[in-house]
This record gives structure tokens, sequence and C-alpha cells, in this order.
């Protein structure tokens, strides 16, 4: 269970196939503070430590996951939101997350305004998912606040904090990101549907 606060940037440094499989290791601040089999959200998605050094956690997606996130379409360089799992005692300052990315969706404008950033998703709406506004949804592991909800795009504004501290700073249009809906709006619609 995650919570959508980004505890910090990671920096793929290298990949490795076995099989179907990749192999993400991962530089971060966050790498000595891990332990194997713990689970990470890395751009939202829930990923088991399988190996450890120093300043660098690996981490294994198999090709499921591949398949339905934007994880494919790492290389070396590139930056990924981390997110360590949620502690009870704690608060939840985003929203419940579960790390079970639900589709892709590109994005279609990314707009400085003043102050604050827009972006606009476009997603698939024939697997069902949906947003509201005013509610919750994760981008690359991001809780946000839908600003403008249609059938198949939402829009989401980002403060600056946001911008400087996430790898959002790096979407633009045309780019693709992961997107898990509210659990609870999937529950809804899920039932308004029998």
């Amino acid at each position: 269970m995650f919570t959508g606060i980004i505890e910090k940037f990671g920096v793929v440094s290298a990949i490795a196939e076995e099989g179907t499989n990749l192999h993400f290791t991962i530089t971060s601040e966050l790498s000595n503070e891990l332990k194997i089999d713990q689970s990470v959200a890395h751009n939202g998605v829930c990923l088991t430590v399988v190996g450890l050094t120093d300043n660098t956690h690996t981490v294994t997606a198999i090709q499921e996951t591949l398949e339905k996130t934007n994880l494919s379409q790492l290389k070396v360089g590139s930056k990924v939101n981390l997110e360590r799992c949620m502690q009870m005692n704690g608060r939840l300052d985003g929203h419940i997350v579960q790390g079970h990315v639900d589709q892709t969706a590109i994005c279609i404008k990314q707009e400085a305004l003043d102050g604050s950033w827009e972006y606009r998703f476009k997603y698939d709406v024939g697997m069902g998912n949906i947003t509201v506004e005013k509610g919750s949804v994760c981008v690359n592991g991001i809780s946000l606040t839908v600003v403008n909800s249609a059938d198949d795009e939402f829009s989401v504004f980002i403060i600056p904090y946001t911008f400087e501290h996430t790898n959002l700073s790096e979407v633009s249009a045309g780019d693709q990101v992961n997107i898990e809906f509210d659990i609870i709006g999937k529950y809804v619609a899920r039932l308004s549907r029998r």
C-alpha cells in the first residue's frame, strides 16, 4: 500500500534481460535504506527489491508488468519516481494507492502557467476506468487531484514542488505515463455495470 507521495528520484543505471523479464538497477538516495523483499513503487508500479549495493537496488518486472506499464520504455539514465510502502502508523498524505497500474495514458498537453503546470492525459476507456472532477488519480506514482474530467481524458495541475521533485518535469505531449485510478471509483464503476 502506498500514498502517492513521491520520496525521491531514482536513476536507471543498468537494465538486464532474463527471458521476458527486465531487471532494473536503480541508483537512489533511498537504496541504502531498502531491504531485500521490500516493496517499492517505481513510477507507481509496486516492485520487489531483489538486489542491493551501497547506493543501488535492483527490481524485476515480468512481461505482464512491462506490457501494462511504461517501464518497458525506461532506458539507462531515465528518472524514476520512488516511494516506499506506507507505514500503518503514519499519515496518509496522498490517497490510497495500491501500486497496481491500471493502464497507461498519453500526455496530450503540457503547459506552463503562471506558477503551476497543466497536464492533460488521454486514455483508453475500453478498459472501464473513469475519473471524476476533484477525485484522485495516480500518475507515474504521484497522487494528484483531477481538475477536468471527460470520458477518455482528464487534466491535473502541478505545483512547483511536484514539478521539481518528480519526473513529471520530463513529461511532455506524446509521452506515455502509468495511471492507477482511484480504488473507490473502480469499485463503484464495477458495481454500476452490474
